[in-house]
């Protein structure tokens, strides 16, 4: 069969976690790991497709471990939590400029003096000239996940798909790092993964990805070129439909 060389999607939203900035089982933020992210979403530019990326803080800090660690009120560590989204923002958008990608941050919460703030109109208006947009510090409220944030973008901007990165790869019946006969499944159903909580993302999201009948792509993406091969339509990973 001929490999695929039109994109399959026309926008998507691309979920990182926080950890997918640093060392696996590291801290803060790594120069080769920013580098090699970049990379992958140029490919994906290259190939036309229009890209919004969400990024966690876990590498930084998260807000419901702080909140216990530190004695604080769970809102405001949350709110610690979204600033740690920012900086995973500014520090990716330079990569991607080191990539020569046109890149621009948008931000839930203002900081006017290194990103945008959200909105809708701008953010089309980037996608139609070719940028990548990095959403930064979530919803902008507190007890609500990035990945929900990253669904709510893929509703917003209407995004052809939602694609979650990971180390895996895709859905497995079990842990494949604890238990070497857990099963790949290539395809699931939304309700599928919401009623056996299966842990592609925050339940809430795939409800959300379910109700607007959004695509969720869950893919490794420590496989250099996956992401493109994604979005080219390939059978990469899991897709939940």
């Amino acid at each position: 069969m001929a490999k695929a060389t039109r994109p399959a999607y026309k926008r998507v939203v691309l979920k990182l976690s926080g950890e997918a900035l640093c060392k696996p089982g590291g801290f803060g933020l790594d120069a080769d790991e920013l580098a090699r992210i970049a990379k992958e979403i140029r490919l994906v530019r290259q190939a036309g497709v229009e890209v919004a990326v969400v990024c966690g803080g876990g590498n930084l800090l998260r807000g419901a471990t702080a909140s216990k660690k530190a004695n604080l009120p769970e809102a405001t560590a949350h709110h610690m939590g979204m600033l740690a989204t920012v900086i995973n923002a500014l520090a990716l958008q330079a990569a991607l400029e080191a990539a020569g990608v046109e890149v621009r941050v948008m931000s839930s919460i203002a900081i006017a003096a290194v990103c945008e703030p959200y909105d809708r109109r701008r953010c089309l208006r980037h996608f139609a000239k070719g940028r990548v947009v990095i959403l930064a510090a979530g919803t902008g409220r507190p007890f609500v996940t990035t990945d929900t944030a990253a669904a709510l973008a893929a509703l917003e901007t209407g995004a052809d798909a939602l694609l979650k990165a990971t180390k895996v790869d895709g859905v497995y019946s079990a842990d494949p790092v604890k238990d070497p006969k857990a099963k790949l499944y290539r395809r699931l159903g939304y309700d599928r993964v919401i009623d056996e909580r299966l842990g592609v993302m925050d339940l809430s999201a795939v409800d959300l990805c379910r109700q607007k009948k959004v695509p969720l792509r869950v893919f490794n993406m420590n496989r250099p070129g996956n992401m493109k091969k994604v979005v080219l339509g390939s059978d990469v990973g899991t897709t939940v439909s």
